[in-house]
């Protein structure tokens, strides 16, 4: 979008743009909106974590919630500021993400322990490297996109698998959420020219960013349900203030 008042980090490297004037309120923010709409996702994800922590989840768990804030932090530099570099922040944990929930999905039933995490951690980091340097455009898009498509069998096969109400709520609402995310992120990018003569701009980029961020919580709260499940920790969904969703265990003594 066109720039407004002036730009503390410079002319624009990055090669996407959301549909949102450039430094319309800060000269150190380029795209304001598109910036603070990660703050949910955020806050979704340090809730996530501390249950985690609290109830004594899986490591795989801490470092998933820990994930999702670390690539809302990447992708509020890369909106800030709208450069190429910062850009990478945002791209590279997408994958190391996808890959994370692709470690969690499938590890229940991978016999060898320590070469699936091998492959995929050499897998992400030659991805890091390789897209920092051949700058992947299109490319990265369809990467991302086959990586998605990995999980779906198996979150189809938890949520046929899984006889609790609550639990296949969440997995619905993880769904619809996502749905939504994807219509906004879709019409601010083939309507933007549209919308950018309208008074008020809906920022459908920035709605993207909070309905994925309530999917990915979704997620990761279904996916702890269904490990609790498969390790007998007698899970329950219950909620925070009578609306947040998380996973309620009870270990036996023994464990």
């Amino acid at each position: 979008m066109a720039e407004g008042i002036s730009s503390f980090w410079g002319p624009v490297t990055s090669t996407i743009e959301g549909c949102e004037k450039n430094y319309a309120y800060s000269s150190y923010i380029a795209e304001f909106y598109n910036t603070i709409s990660n703050i949910p996702t955020i806050l979704l994800a340090l809730f996530g974590l501390i249950n985690a922590l609290r109830q004594r989840f899986e490591k795989r768990f801490t470092v998933l919630h820990i994930s999702n804030i670390i690539l809302a932090i990447g992708n509020m530099l890369y909106h800030a500021t709208l450069q190429r570099g910062q850009q990478q922040s945002d791209e590279t944990p997408m994958v190391w993400e996808i890959l994370l929930y692709i470690y969690i999905l499938y590890s229940p039933d991978w016999h060898y322990r320590s070469t699936m995490p091998t492959f995929l951690f050499l897998y992400g980091a030659s991805f890091a490297v390789v897209h920092a340097v051949v700058r992947l455009g299109i490319g990265f898009k369809v990467h991302y996109v086959i990586l998605c498509l990995l999980c779906i069998p198996r979150m189809y096969k938890y949520y046929i698998h899984t006889q609790d109400a609550s639990a296949k709520r969440l997995a619905r609402l993880y769904v619809a959420t996502l749905l939504l995310a994807s219509l906004c992120w879709l019409c601010d990018r083939a309507f933007c020219k549209e919308i950018s003569s309208w008074s008020v701009n809906p920022q459908g980029h920035a709605m993207w960013h909070i309905f994925m961020g309530f999917s990915s919580y979704l997620a990761n709260t279904f996916l702890m349900f269904c490990r609790a499940q498969q390790r007998e920790w007698a899970p329950k969904v219950v909620h925070f203030m009578g609306f947040l969703p998380y996973v309620k265990i009870e270990k036996s003594k023994t464990q």
